[in-house]
């Protein structure tokens, strides 16, 4: 069995973050989204992946230099470029040389899930459907692709994001399919926007009474990584587990309390107040007279400077210079931004979702 990565979507969702780079490669406490999806692979006995990239020479170049050929997870990568974003069975299906007939599990790039597929796969080499897919309950299924089962847990209609969902379980973006998936893709035609729906090929499977269709259940936490909100809430749930680790330098008079991880090189100066669960990368300098808040990630080479910051991920190589106090929360910013505080002015809080290389004055 090999594994298929989607990573070559423009992610119009996350701009202004993803106009200069791709969304699988924002860090989730601390970790590109795409690494989770390598190791959960990888976890799996997954041992080939092929990974669609798209066909943006930069954001090809990017994911490449942080995946690299997938020894530092016992794996061996392959990138396939899509020459343009035609839809999920399109990527699918240039990658059917890639197969060479094998099972293949599909994960789309900015999936998360807390469970892993580990069981999922082992269930489809037991049973061998000719498809599997890894469902999720979600209370807005309308944005999703849905799919109906029996008790068996066969599956018995899928539809693409309806407006009246016969079911509260959609499709996560994480499948397994047998070669039978690329017959299906060539038989369908274009859909909204001119893009082939990987939800159409699985109804031509789905539809056929001499083939099953199963699913299987997502078992905790599943993330659709594709907003700022979703990204922050995998963030939050990531941390939640971390261990605890401080390889970085703390001032004796202040506080760093609950899950708290410090890389290396990093000083937390005097007067600062750290509660976890939080993770400060290395490199870094805090304070002095700073809060670092719960649910908070903050990459390397950042310094962050007095104010309060909390339930946000501040990617690396950024400055935060809040003199007068101000509040960040609920923010999503940019690896090589700016902010600081305005001159005399009173102290006020933000949410944001800034793009790489921002300046913004408070």
């Amino acid at each position: 069995m090999k594994g298929l990565i989607l990573a070559g979507g423009l992610a119009t969702r996350l701009r202004p973050l993803t106009h200069t780079g791709a969304k699988q490669l924002i860090p989730i406490a601390n970790k590109p989204v795409i690494h989770y999806v390598v190791e959960d692979l990888a976890n799996a006995g997954i041992k080939e992946i092929g990974i669609i990239v798209g066909y943006d020479k930069d954001r090809i170049a990017s994911i490449v230099n942080s995946v690299g050929d997938g020894s530092n997870w016992g794996v061996k990568v392959t990138y396939i470029e899509q020459d343009a974003p035609r839809g999920l069975a399109h990527a699918i299906g240039i990658a059917e040389g890639f197969m060479g007939g094998e099972d293949f599990v599909v994960y789309l790039g900015d999936n998360m899930i807390k469970s892993g597929i580990k069981s999922f796969v082992e269930n489809f080499k037991k049973d061998r459907p000719i498809c599997s897919l890894l469902l999720a309950k979600h209370d807005q299924p309308q944005k999703f692709g849905v799919a109906v089962f029996d008790e068996l847990g066969n599956v018995v209609h899928v539809e693409e994001k309806p407006e009246n969902p016969k079911s509260n379980y959609v499709i996560t973006g994480i499948y397994i399919f047998t070669s039978d998936i690329f017959d299906a893709i060539k038989r369908i035609k274009p859909g909204k926007g001119g893009e082939l729906q990987i939800t159409d090929a699985i109804k031509l499977l789905v539809d056929d009474p001499d083939k099953i269709v199963t699913c299987h259940k997502v078992q905790g936490w599943w993330d659709d990584a594709g907003t700022a909100e979703a990204i922050l809430n995998a963030n939050y749930m990531v941390l939640m587990d971390i261990v605890p680790e401080i390889k970085g330098n703390i001032s004796a008079d202040s506080k760093v309390l609950g899950k708290v991880g410090v890389g290396e090189n990093t000083i937390i100066h005097e007067n600062c107040y750290v509660k976890g669960p939080v993770v400060i990368g290395n490199n870094c300098e805090v304070g002095p007279n700073t809060y670092i808040g719960p649910y908070t990630s903050i990459g390397d080479n950042c310094k962050i400077k007095g104010g309060e910051i909390e339930s946000s991920i501040i990617i690396g190589n950024t400055t935060v210079d809040l003199e007068n106090g101000e509040k960040i929360i609920h923010s999503l910013i940019g690896k090589h931004s700016k902010i600081i505080s305005r001159k005399n002015s009173v102290p006020k809080g933000g949410v944001f979702v800034l793009g790489e290389n921002s300046e913004l004055k408070l």
